[in-house]
């Protein structure tokens, strides 16, 4: 199942991203969102999960959590 991840800290980079949600499920794909002139980060990205129940367990935990003072929302990408 594929998750989009919104409101990410701008330093963030892939690895942390992955290691967000690993610990729910077997993460098969993480993208992090970059802008094309700068690098930087766009503050939101997508996670690939293997099993649609691990998706499901890590939007319920993840959701509205604060990671490095930001409030992150997770939902299934459309």
């Amino acid at each position: 199942m594929k998750l989009i991840v919104l409101n990410l800290p701008r330093d963030f980079d892939e690895q942390n991203l992955e290691n967000l949600f690993k610990v729910h499920g077997n993460v098969t794909a993480c993208t992090l969102i970059l802008d094309d002139k700068s690098g930087a980060s766009k503050g939101f990205g997508f996670v690939q999960m293997e099993r649609e129940e691990d998706a499901r367990v890590a939007i319920g935990k993840l959701h509205g959590t604060k990671v490095k003072q930001h409030k992150i929302r997770v939902k299934p990408a459309e």
